[in-house]
């Protein structure tokens, strides 16, 4: 027999879903079979598949141990480097400002030291965090942003504030500005631009066009011209649509394509395109445990890419 007090990062999953994430080798068949026969208990009484947990529940489970067995949990996170630029930190987030090399998440090439590698450590390390404490729950990021650009990423410390976030994000009620350079003085000081976007999912690449075509996605891209300098212009980019490459594939559409883009741009084999995640603002009314972020404004000051782009050496 094995029991669990439910966390506040576990609260609010239906017990099945915790039963399975905690027990993978646990047969989903036989789970629910064990829960008909009484033998899986919430606070000692009868539950259902489907019930959902509360902080401080006990979960009891009447099986043989080798179905018991939990998942194996690795600290990788220890071995990722401590280096990190916080904006912003509360008790529920982190705003991080992303360096232009940095994964946000593993890859091929990279397993330990990525942004949330290092979020795990340094929340670890301050005693915020400690995997034997949630079986289901750990950081996370709540966006990210590609290996060659920079700017604002959100980490969450707990269950319930990702999921505020991710939804707030799903609803573009958390605005997201960018500052790029592109080649050539724009036609207007300010537009906002509309087309439609393919992606290649193959080649990880998109297609603008004019009109609309097969899987394609509508993008609207406003930017706003902030300074000209040596042929180029910096942009604020207010980004009303989320899309893969946007920025980069809407800008070279219309014939100005970002610095240092080599998949989209001029400079080929080039991949530090000038592109930096600059400033986010919250709307977030009505959100719980992440209400007294509503109307807040955070942004990178002295970016990296506006000294770059006043000394004419881009990144």
């Amino acid at each position: 027999m094995k029991s669990f007090t439910i966390s506040k990062n576990d609260a609010g999953q239906r017990v099945d879903k915790f039963i399975l994430k905690t027990f993978p080798k646990l047969p989903k068949s036989l789970m629910f079979k064990e829960i008909r026969k009484k033998n899986i208990k919430v606070n000692r009484k009868k539950t259902d598949a489907s019930a959902v947990l509360n902080e401080g529940d006990v979960i009891e489970l009447y099986l043989k141990d080798d179905v018991l067995e939990e998942k194996v949990k690795h600290y990788d996170f220890t071995g990722a480097s401590k280096k990190l630029d916080i904006l912003y930190e509360d008790d529920n987030i982190i705003l991080l400002d992303k360096k232009v090399g940095l994964l946000c998440h593993p890859d091929g090439n990279e397993y330990v030291d990525t942004l949330i590698s290092r979020v795990k450590r340094y929340l670890y390390e301050k005693g915020e965090w400690n995997p034997e404490d949630s079986s289901t729950f750990s950081p996370s990021l709540a966006n990210r942003i590609d290996r060659n650009t920079g700017g604002i990423v959100i980490a969450a410390k707990n269950a319930e504030a990702l999921r505020i976030l991710n939804e707030k994000i799903k609803t573009r009620d958390i605005e997201k500005y960018y500052l790029t350079v592109v080649h050539g003085r724009m036609e207007k000081d300010s537009d906002t631009l509309t087309a439609y976007l393919t992606k290649d999912t193959r080649k990880n690449k998109v297609t603008v066009t004019e009109k609309e075509a097969d899987n394609s996605k509508k993008i609207v891209t406003k930017y706003t011209v902030l300074d000209y300098q040596n042929g180029n212009s910096l942009l604020e980019i207010d980004l009303k649509t989320g899309r893969t490459h946007q920025i980069r594939a809407h800008m070279a559409y219309i014939g100005h394509p970002l610095l240092n883009d080599g998949k989209y741009g001029k400079e080929q084999g080039r991949y530090r395109q000038a592109l930096y995640s600059y400033k986010l603002v919250f709307n977030m009314k009505d959100t719980g445990i992440l209400s007294y972020l509503d109307g807040k404004e955070f942004k990178v000051e002295n970016c990296e890419l506006i000294q770059s782009f006043k000394e004419n050496k881009y990144i």
